[in-house]
């Protein structure tokens, strides 16, 4: 059985991936900075990938200072996949965001870039494009609220549920690698604001949300489409209201 490593693996989507791989009876490893593993640095890559075959990295910088980003996206993802070509990893499987190539955004153009460095490092691959999770609703709006107010662009999205986000990632994970990219969405498409004001209000949070010709997303502008998966895209089940209806009495799912 495939002894299978996740880079990121104590985060919001990395934990539900490792959980779901170890009831299916999975070998899984954890790498992250927790586990003694730092991807920018390189230390404890080699111990933690020596008898694996597969990689999934759901992993994400911890600032999005500039330099930051570019040292983790570029620096940390060439030490990976250096590392993987020295144990033949046979799958490495990458969690990446849907308008990642089209977005004006810093946090997109790193996963732009190292979404590149996958594709050209000649380990077997499958990039995954997943749109907006429903649990980072109030991490969007934090990242553009001024004086209580939350302003964002005047666009479009198709969130999903992290769960289905998870589990389409271990089956495209613990299948043949697809040398290409992949991507998921959720059943529905709204408006940004919408996504975020009823998300907020499900946690009793009544910040005025609007969309501005001058809105902002994690600091870049955006077209009204680029948050929106192409045609062909996978669609996963579960809707926002029943994603928020299965979250009510339980503040610790409600939370950044």
């Amino acid at each position: 059985m495939s002894r299978i490593v996740v880079i990121g693996g104590t985060g919001q989507i990395g934990t539900k991936v490792v959980s779901r791989l170890r009831h299916l009876g999975r070998e899984v490893r954890v790498a992250a900075r927790s586990t003694a593993v730092d991807t920018v640095t390189g230390a404890g890559l080699e111990s933690v990938l020596d008898g694996a075959e597969i990689v999934i990295d759901v992993s994400k910088p911890p600032t999005h200072d500039q330099r930051a980003m570019h040292d983790f996206f570029q620096t940390g993802t060439e030490n990976v996949l250096r590392a993987e070509r020295a144990f033949s990893i046979r799958h490495h499987v990458v969690l990446s965001i849907v308008g990642s190539a089209r977005a004006e955004v810093p946090f997109y153009r790193g996963k732009a870039a190292a979404e590149q460095i996958v594709r050209d490092s000649g380990v077997p691959f499958s990039i995954v494009h997943a749109t907006q999770f429903f649990e980072f609703a109030p991490g969007i709006a934090a990242a553009s609220a001024i004086d209580g107010v939350v302003t964002l662009p005047d666009a479009l999205v198709q969130p999903a549920a992290g769960a289905d986000v998870a589990d389409a990632i271990i089956e495209i994970a613990l299948a043949v690698p697809l040398r290409s990219d992949v991507e998921i969405a959720g059943p529905e498409r709204m408006p940004l604001t919408d996504f975020i004001t009823r998300s907020l209000r499900a946690r009793g949070d009544d910040r005025t949300v609007h969309a501005a010709a001058d809105g902002r997303y994690f600091g870049g502008p955006l077209e009204p489409d680029t948050l929106l998966p192409r045609d062909g895209a996978r669609i996963l089940p579960t809707t926002l209201d029943e994603w928020l209806a299965s979250q009510s009495g339980s503040d610790a799912n409600l939370l950044p």
